[in-house]
This record gives C-alpha cells, structure tokens and sequence, in this order.
C-alpha cells in the first residue's frame, strides 16, 4: 500500500511537471504594441511664400488726371498698395 502511495504521488508529480506552460518568451507578444510616433521637422531648405499680388491697372485721361484699378487676393495688401499710390501720384 505504502508502495502504491509512492507512485501516485511520483505519478502525479511527473503529470504535473510535464503540464505544458507556456514559455515567458511567448507571453511578450500578446503584450499590446505601443503605436509609433513620427515627428517630422520642418524642412529649413523651404522658401518663404511670397506676399500676396496686387494686379495694378493705372490710366491717365486727357487732363493729366490718373486713376487705377487694384485686384488681387488679400483685401490689406490692395488697401496699403491703394494708400502708396495715392501718395506718390500726390507729390507730382
């Protein structure tokens, strides 16, 4: 009897070690990667843009009076053109 209880406990310990487990290397895949980050700098090499066009049409009638005509895409930079216009044609 003593005998049999011996190799049920030796039996037991043999099943138990052989239990399949899975090795710690296995286990780091199923942690969640994290995402990679991409940090892109800014390039020096770029060109600053260029300011904005203002399209100028001058005229001038009969009596030496001038006029002009402004187009262009930013609204400030038409104003401030109009304004160095006025200016100079003034001054003749």
């Amino acid at each position: 009897m003593k005998r049999r209880l011996i190799l049920c406990v030796l039996f037991t310990l043999v099943l138990i070690a052989c239990e399949k487990k899975p090795d710690p290397v296995q286990e780091k895949p199923e942690v969640q990667a994290v995402p990679k980050v991409v940090i892109e700098r800014e390039r020096k090499d770029r060109e600053p843009p260029l300011p904005p066009e203002v399209k100028i049409k001058l005229k001038r009638d009969g009596k030496e009076n001038y006029t002009w005509e402004l187009s262009g895409s930013d609204a400030d930079q038409i104003l401030k053109v109009n304004e160095k216009i006025r200016k100079q044609l003034d001054k003749k």
